[in-house]
């Protein structure tokens, strides 16, 4: 089965306007997806992402904007003309039918003759490992094999780009966690371009060699994983992509992009951080710092800086509640294993991090 080349999987979102009533459900987004590429479409409920998804399928027309596949404008062009898979939430299989029959209904109902329908329908099934279950009925399989089964009918007729619409999120933990490791492979596998919608960051961060985080049908941010987690570009993207502790204060000067500062916190003392995006002087700041970069020390002869209030063991790692400086709330994380000073509830203690991992933004 193999996947689009060249331009074949590439999918250009340009200046994308999705107005429902007087709420701009997309408002001005635009994005590039490579072909063979893995793309997240990540944000809360309400921030467009689903809507996106649709308007590239075709189930939704923009009201601005253009969608490109393959280098061809298919802004206007009906669902059965772009030739995309798609995976949804509900695997909508047909219960009368046997696995194999339904992954080759998509063909049957493009006219393909009986031989080679079964022969692709099988090769589908092989492609996702299910290879003996063909005969099988839906209700006899597991939940993450009908959506293995999903998959097989998405891609049996060889679409150039599969969309995904929160297929996990049925799924229960363990087996969520299995099959995002599965999906991943078998997208590596067969080169196919996949956009994917979740509003779980860890799937989007697992799962995704890009991410696209949407709040309130804007883009706020593009990027791999490592660097939404590491260098976050908006308040937004840093309290929704993963655990992160805010601190508030005030800038006596003005800072660029990138330039080292020092805040002076609103409950006392100051904070080394690195400026996130361009910060005006006396103006409200927000400072990011995430719990596993705080270093937890032992309080020194001066007194500690802030005071444990909770500890909370889970396993690979112990989270510490602290209270900081002018009643401060903070989490650190202390993984397991790791020799590190785990202090108990009541404990005085000393906080240090590095500048560069205290990232500041305008509040």
């Amino acid at each position: 089965m193999g996947g689009p080349d060249g331009m074949q999987g590439r999918v250009a979102v340009q200046g994308l306007v999705k107005r429902f009533g007087p709420v701009n459900a997309v408002d001005h987004v635009s994005l590039e997806v490579s072909s063979g590429e893995f793309l997240a479409l990540l944000g809360p409920s309400g921030s467009g992402k689903t809507t996106i998804l649709m308007a590239i399928a075709g189930f939704e027309y923009p009201d601005e904007g253009r969608i490109l596949i393959g280098g061809e404008e298919v802004t206007w062009a009906p669902p059965n003309r772009r030739n995309l898979g798609m995976v949804f939430q509900r695997y909508t299989l047909f219960p009368h039918m046997s696995v194999l029959e339904n992954i080759a209904f998509p063909l049957k109902m493009r006219g393909v003759g009986r031989a080679e329908r079964e022969e692709r329908a099988r090769a589908a099934l092989a492609t996702v490992r299910l290879g003996q279950m063909g005969g099988r009925k839906p209700a006899q399989l597991s939940g993450g094999q009908q959506q293995r089964v999903a998959i097989a009918r998405a891609i049996v007729y060889r679409p150039r780009v599969l969309l995904m619409d929160e297929p996990l999120s049925a799924l229960d933990k363990n087996l969520r966690e299995e099959m995002q490791i599965e999906i991943k492979h078998l997208q590596r596998e067969i080169g196919i371009t996949v956009i994917f919608v979740t509003h779980d960051q860890t799937e989007a961060l697992t799962m995704a060699d890009r991410v696209a985080v949407l709040d309130h049908g804007r883009l706020q941010q593009l990027g791999a994983p490592r660097e939404l987690y590491e260098a976050p570009e908006t308040v937004f993207v840093a309290g929704f992509v993963g655990e992160t502790n805010f601190c508030e204060g005030r800038l006596a000067r003005p800072a660029a992009r990138g330039e080292a500062v020092m805040v002076a916190l609103d409950g006392g003392g100051t904070m080394p951080a690195i400026a996130a995006q361009a910060l005006p002087a006396g103006g409200r700041i927000k400072v990011a710092l995430r719990p596993e970069r705080l270093r937890v020390l032992p309080a020194d002869g001066e007194g500690g800086t802030a005071r444990v209030t909770e500890a909370i063991y889970a396993g690979n790692a112990t989270t510490l509640m602290l209270e900081g400086q002018g009643g401060q709330r903070l989490r650190a994380r202390v993984p397991a294993g790791a020799g590190l000073h785990e202090p108990r509830p009541g404990e005085a203690v000393r906080l240090s991090w590095q500048p560069a991992d205290a990232r500041a933004f305008p509040a």
